[in-house]
């Protein structure tokens, strides 16, 4: 496929699920006709690198084969678009953009449907990691000045660039004495004592940029234990009725609410309740035989034509306050009192943020239960409430119901959607609560492990306002309202190296400070490269 002058290729990633693509396929050609006409009104034109396959009743690249194919067609030398409307796996098209000569644009919808902001930032990551240069942008409608300002250099020089001046690096600001000592010692501890991270299985949903090589990981001290998803439903299998049951009373007990239906097909019912509790059971039996300090389960990929979804039991895992679980001699219960950090989709960049923010937060005395979310999406406040830009962290399994507003009395279990999940299984949905959180990112770049960190607030919206926000996006899944100080959306997107991000509260904006000076001091002696985005909650620099 030779492009003639002020000609531009086109591609659109999609899911590996035929049920996704051909749901989200809409979206996706609508924001194509858009990016088109952008691109159109620039003075150049847009040709498409694949077609719409009417048999699939989508256009989208959903194999790495079918991606491979695709690029045997492509000129390496032509600039091209990634266009982005909705969640994608790197990895079908990682391949081809590894070895493009051309300039790269990734491209998405300012929208939370699908999400084709968090399918881009996935990318992004990836290419990141690989060593590939890009270029990116998002937009609403594809008509805002930022955008066409940015799209226009692209164009004409074949590469843009966004600034980034609210990133400093860790070696320009001052860790406290107190915050400094307590960061080595934790770091010179893990080292020393190692610790193992569970992996049920790596590369989940193609996000090349969540798996860490072991060259980069073993240095910090934390070592893989490659664990099957086979070994999980096995053991699942092995549960007790009345052990999973016993699970089930606890949680109903403290309030939760399990939103259930006879229809197994579109409803959450109780036999799917009881195998979620039964991997709840299995999940930390197996920690527990393998020593893990924390564990990853896949976004079911594997597993989900044989069990509901994982989402129930990972948001429990990350919760202190969780139905104990005994040994398989009843001799002890697994982990009492404390969680066991899960980081959901096998992300172990999000393995590594999870266990040291722990640890950073136990020993600092603040609460210790953390999660990663989605980046899903942003939007102004329209109930007026909040001056500030608001985020929406969001996330379908792994947050804790002690970040909800009334914690496991203000939880709920609602069926994930059957597009994603034939056999159902509920998340663990709640609102998150108003308070001082740290943010944090672990990536990978130019061959070294990296960490963002910064600092941002949740805030409370009114329940209209929120349920815009989760019918914006998915309404089944738990919330999070963020404002990140002094950070704006723009910036934030530049720089953000992944569709993941770590969050965990402290009880006051001081405290908040400090753990995330004491993490970032932590990643430092454990030899990360460190930067911390953006200023305190008063404004104030780090300086």
């Amino acid at each position: 496929m030779k492009v003639k002058k002020k000609q531009v290729i086109l591609i659109a990633n999609g899911d590996l699920r035929l049920s996704a693509n051909q749901k989200c396929w809409p979206e996706q050609e609508k924001m194509e006709q858009a990016l088109a006409h952008a691109v159109a009104q620039e003075g150049y034109e847009v040709v498409r690198a694949h077609p719409y396959k009417p048999d699939q009743q989508h256009g989208f690249i959903q194999s790495q084969k079918e991606g491979m194919e695709v690029f045997r067609t492509i000129d390496p030398k032509a600039p091209l678009i990634v266009a982005e409307a909705v969640w994608q796996y790197s990895h079908h098209v990682l391949h081809g953009l590894m070895t493009h000569q051309g300039p790269i644009l990734t491209a998405a919808n300012w929208s939370g449907t699908w999400p084709g902001l968090v399918g881009m930032l996935n990318l992004n990551g990836s290419l990141t990691k690989a060593g590939v240069k890009y270029s990116t942008i998002w937009s609403e409608d594809f008509t805002d000045d930022y955008f066409k300002t940015y799209l226009r250099d692209w164009l004409k020089s074949g590469s843009a660039k966004h600034k980034t001046t609210h990133v400093e690096k860790l070696k320009n600001i001052k860790i406290p004495s107190r915050e400094r000592k307590l960061a080595v010692a934790l770091a010179a501890e893990l080292q020393k004592d190692k610790a193992i991270m569970g992996v049920f299985d790596e590369g989940c949903m193609g996000m090349f940029n969540a798996i860490i090589p072991d060259h980069l990981l073993n240095p910090t001290g934390v070592f893989k234990e490659r664990l099957s998803q086979s070994a999980l439903y096995y053991e699942t299998t092995q549960v007790k009725d009345d052990e999973a049951q016993a699970v089930r009373r606890w949680m109903d007990d403290r309030g939760m609410k399990f939103v259930t239906g006879r229809n197994g097909e579109t409803d959450l019912t109780d036999a799917q309740i009881l195998q979620q509790c039964k991997m709840y059971i299995a999940a930390l039996r197996i920690a527990d035989d393998f020593g893990c300090a924390t564990i990853g389960i896949q976004y079911q990929q594997g597993l989900k034509d044989l069990l509901p979804a994982s989402d129930l039991v990972e948001g429990t895992l990350n919760n202190a306050e969780r139905p104990p679980v005994k040994s398989r001699d009843g001799s002890r219960v697994l982990y009492d009192g404390e969680p066991l950090p899960h980081f959901n989709e096998v992300d172990e960049c999000a393995g590594l943020d999870g266990l040291l923010t722990y640890r950073v937060h136990k020993a600092l005395g603040q609460p210790a239960e953390n999660t990663l979310h989605d980046l899903r999406w942003g939007d102004i406040d329209r109930s007026g409430t909040v001056e500030d830009y608001v985020w929406v962290f969001l996330i379908s399994g792994s947050a804790p119901p002690a970040h909800f507003i009334d914690g496991w009395a203000g939880a709920s279990s609602e069926r994930q959607p059957p597009m994603y999940f034939r056999l159902g299984g509920g998340t663990l949905k709640g609102i998150s609560k108003p308070g001082e959180i740290v943010w944090s990112r672990v990536f990978i770049e130019n061959g070294k492990l990296k960490m963002d960190l910064g600092r941002a607030g949740v805030v409370a919206l009114p329940q209209e306002e929120t349920q815009r926000r989760w019918d914006a996006t998915t309404p089944q899944w738990p919330i999070m309202h963020a404002v990140t100080y002094g950070i704006t959306r723009d910036q934030m997107m530049a720089r953000h190296k992944a569709n993941h991000i770590q969050v965990a509260y402290a009880n006051s904006p001081e405290e908040a400070d400090r753990a995330m000076l004491t993490k970032a001091a932590m990643a430092d002696a454990l030899g990360l490269s460190v930067h911390i985005c953006g200023t305190k909650k008063n404004g104030k620099g780090w300086d």
